[in-house]
């Protein structure tokens, strides 16, 4: 890490990285939704668990042991199927194209599985 350029540990996560991205192209999708001011806390809550999935990546890289960054590598996959089950939703409403849908949901499963892999890698016994 240069002085210039300081980064954090998470920041060097490809997983992070995805799910930032992720985040972006989801709250994308919903500023293009139209629908009744009834739904909106169905719209923010999609907003809030795409972004909680790298938010709580990162804060379990910044956790003082292994065993706690799975558990939040845990709760970020949590959160991921929180926001796919949001988007299926969406879907069946017509809020969303197929298209959309499919974009998506094959992005939220890359990320599963690099979550997956990331748990994995982690030796908790060190």
């Amino acid at each position: 890490m240069n002085q210039l350029d300081p980064r954090f540990g998470f920041e060097d996560l490809d997983v992070w990285q995805r799910s930032v991205q992720f985040s972006v192209k989801m709250i994308e999708t919903v500023d293009r939704i139209q629908t009744d001011r009834k739904h909106y806390r169905l719209l923010e809550q999609i907003e809030s668990s795409s972004a909680s999935v790298s938010m709580n990546l990162a804060e379990g890289k910044g956790r003082f042991s292994k065993k706690e960054f799975v558990h939040f590598c845990y709760i970020a996959r949590g959160s991921l199927y929180e926001s796919i089950t949001l988007l299926e939703i969406f879907f069946r409403k017509k809020w969303i194209t197929e298209e959309e849908h499919s974009c998506l949901k094959r992005e939220g499963f890359e990320i599963a599985s690099m979550i997956k892999g990331l748990i994995n890698s982690i030796d908790v016994r060190k």
